[in-house]
């Protein structure tokens, strides 16, 4: 039997990736973004199933679990995502409550929501894609690195309440990555996205997503917790190898 694997965020970037190294591997997939359009268009190469998902809105989360198979062997928690670079002293609240329902809210929603399906497969595997924000700090990061040290506080939870039951968790905590990551943060400012990976290598969405496949592909006994990728040219959020002209 073919297993089946849930990707959310999975319209771009990591998610896209991650949706296109699964089906690689033999997964059946079901695949949730809010952008629709962008959805289908990753998801009918790979015969893969698109559905509308909002992490951030319970009522949306329902009619999408309702839509996938009553057995799940892998959910990849990818939704998420930065808005801006407020410091606390200047913070918007809006921008922090939408970081917070996304990347963390989110994240529980649908952990939630499809536990009794991880667990109807009898070889569970819940991996989601925190960041080195769920350890490091950088100024002008709070909003972001509170969100993502609160799913890294999720992801060991977890690993605790399902102990001796049949589902693994894994955190994969990629640094610098080219996708629309910066973009979005910027609110579609492209010269200040770019200037965020200009001078250096940074990962792509594919590097992030073969950490993905690999630990999702690991023999049922073998638990990967935790995978930290970075781009050779980064040691730290805040230090960075750039080559200047």
């Amino acid at each position: 039997m073919k297993k089946t694997a849930i990707v959310t965020g999975a319209s771009s970037g990591i998610g896209a990736a991650t949706a296109s190294a699964l089906g690689q591997a033999g997964f059946d997939l079901y695949l949730g973004a809010r952008r629709s359009d962008r959805l289908a268009a990753v998801a009918q190469p790979l015969g893969a199933v698109a559905l509308t998902l909002d992490v951030t809105v319970q009522a949306s989360v329902d009619l999408f679990v309702a839509a996938c198979p009553d057995r799940i062997d892998v959910l990849v928690n990818n939704a998420g995502g930065a808005l801006g670079l407020d410091s606390v002293e200047e913070l918007d609240e809006d921008r922090w409550r939408t970081m917070w329902e996304t990347n963390v809210l989110g994240v529980a929603r649908l952990t939630r929501s499809l536990l009794p399906a991880l667990r109807r497969s009898g070889d569970g595997h819940i991996i989601t894609v925190g960041s080195i924000a769920g350890f490091e700090t950088y100024s002008g990061g709070g909003g972001y690195t509170a969100a993502k040290h609160a799913v890294r506080a999720i992801t060991k939870t977890l690993r605790l309440e399902l102990l001796g039951e049949p589902i693994r968790v894994t955190e994969i905590n990629p640094g610098l990555v080219e996708t629309e990551f910066s973009l979005v943060r910027f609110d579609g400012d492209s010269e200040r996205a770019g200037a965020v990976y200009q001078g250096m290598t940074p990962l792509t969405g594919s590097d992030v997503a073969d950490c993905v496949a690999w630990a999702a592909t690991r023999p049922s006994h073998v638990n990967i917790d935790e995978i930290v990728v970075r781009p050779r040219d980064q040691a730290t959020a805040t230090r960075v190898h750039r080559v200047t002209d």
